[in-house]
């Protein structure tokens, strides 16, 4: 482990990337830590301590909404935005087309209609944040060129985000949204540490306990369907070029069981926050009729089991969706065919590809339920304790941390090993 530790700083670009990250990184927690004004601090402590909600929410914004800082929403609006954008691409040709077959230029225009949508989603978002807010005794002295100012703030908040995670992403050591939520969980876990040890009850034994077999079981999990690959053998036919024999070898192709990776967890988590998002905010409307829809949204929602019920099929559903994304049989099918590979036992061409697309599907299955399962599982444990809150937040974090741990560990890997056959 040392080893690998002074080879990954002993290589200059490597070192220089793993620096830049952590610099970015630091920005933004110094961004989550500049708060907009007329915020009463007693009244968020008690707010944020009443609503599981809020917990949640400020998970996704990196602690910023505790702090009601200029990047309350955190990267929440956009990947919204990349959710719409990613459903788009299913409904119209055309972003198919764009996002998957235009090359470079292609996902460079796709992503751009992807920052454009984040702004008007940004503005929605900040608008029922601020509202909510102030109905809870949060916010005070919102006159409406406050109101202005924050929503302005809040939106450029948003943005900056939005171009450190891109910045994070073009050093290809993980995704840059989902290092930026990872940083928000693992800076709240000191404070975290601080507030057990404050309200440690030895009569919680149970609770505690109960608390820790949830988290090593959930690490095993993700570790476990991360890691797991169906591995299908490829064989390269024999070509004769002037007079000498290429060609012949056999190798496999690795089909991971969870190929979306943490992404279904950020995009279900971030859907299933919103109906009683919506719902509280609706409370707090004059009209009887909007206000009696908001009780009935935020009461059904408060339910555990219509909750974990709608995240746990989120989840698989966003697994299937994304790998549906991603993983392209025709084209492995095709890329084979023209490099002269075959599947074992599979026609090369239409055959491989039905072949790869019924493989994908039941190995997703298998990692998407067990992703739900894992998802979920805080939720159900919830169900037997008197005290389990914690559970329920720590859970997607567990999941969140480790996955995005796995991830930058594999790309730092390959860019070791990439440098060792270089030096050969």
């Amino acid at each position: 482990m040392l080893g690998k530790f002074k080879n990954i700083f002993a290589v200059k670009e490597l070192r220089e990337k793993i620096l830049f990250i952590f610099f970015v990184l630091v920005v933004f927690r110094f961004a989550a830590n500049i708060p907009l004004p007329g915020v009463s601090v007693e009244r968020l402590q008690e707010l944020f301590e009443s609503n599981q909600l809020l917990g949640m929410l400020n998970m996704f914004s990196g602690g910023g909404l505790s702090n009601i800082s200029i990047v309350l929403l955190g990267v929440g609006p956009y990947i919204t935005a990349s959710i719409i954008m990613q459903l788009m691409t299913m409904i119209v040709p055309k972003f198919e087309q764009m996002n998957k077959e235009d090359g470079e230029a292609g996902r460079q225009k796709f992503n751009m209609i992807t920052r454009v949508l984040t702004v008007p989603l940004a503005i929605l978002q900040t608008v029922g944040m601020i509202t909510l807010l102030k109905s809870q005794g949060v916010i005070e002295n919102l006159d409406p060129f406050n109101f202005v100012v924050m929503v302005i703030t809040a939106v450029a908040g948003t943005i900056f985000l939005m171009w450190l995670g891109e910045l994070i992403t073009e050093k290809k050591l993980g995704n840059g949204i989902s290092i930026i939520i990872f940083a928000g969980i693992v800076a709240s876990l000191p404070t975290t540490l601080i507030q057990f040890k404050a309200t440690f009850d030895s009569t919680q034994i149970f609770t505690y306990l109960a608390f820790l077999a949830v988290t090593i079981i959930t690490i095993l999990g993700v570790v476990f369907v991360t890691e797991g690959q169906r591995i299908i053998p490829i064989s390269y036919a024999r070509r004769a070029r002037g007079g000498q024999q290429y060609g012949g070898a056999r190798t496999h192709l690795p089909l991971r069981v969870n190929q979306a990776g943490v992404i279904p967890i950020i995009f279900a988590v971030s859907l299933v926050l919103f109906p009683r998002m919506i719902g509280q905010v609706l409370m707090q409307m004059s009209n009887e009729t909007l206000a009696s829809f908001g009780t009935t949204l935020t009461t059904l929602f408060a339910n555990q089991w219509v909750y974990g019920i709608t995240y746990f099929s989120l989840v698989v559903m966003f697994t299937y969706f994304y790998t549906a994304v991603i993983f392209d049989p025709n084209k492995i099918a095709e890329n084979l065919q023209r490099q002269g590979g075959y599947v074992e036992g599979m026609r090369p061409g239409n055959e491989t590809a039905e072949y790869l697309g019924k493989v994908v599907n039941r190995i997703t299955l298998t990692g998407s339920l067990f992703l739900g399962l894992i998802a979920v599982l805080p939720i159900i444990v919830q169900g037997f304790l008197t005290n389990g809150q914690m559970l329920t937040i720590g859970g997607a974090s567990i999941l969140i941390i480790v996955s995005v741990v796995i991830e930058m560990v594999k790309q730092i890997d390959a860019q070791l090993v990439m440098r060792d056959y270089e030096s050969i």
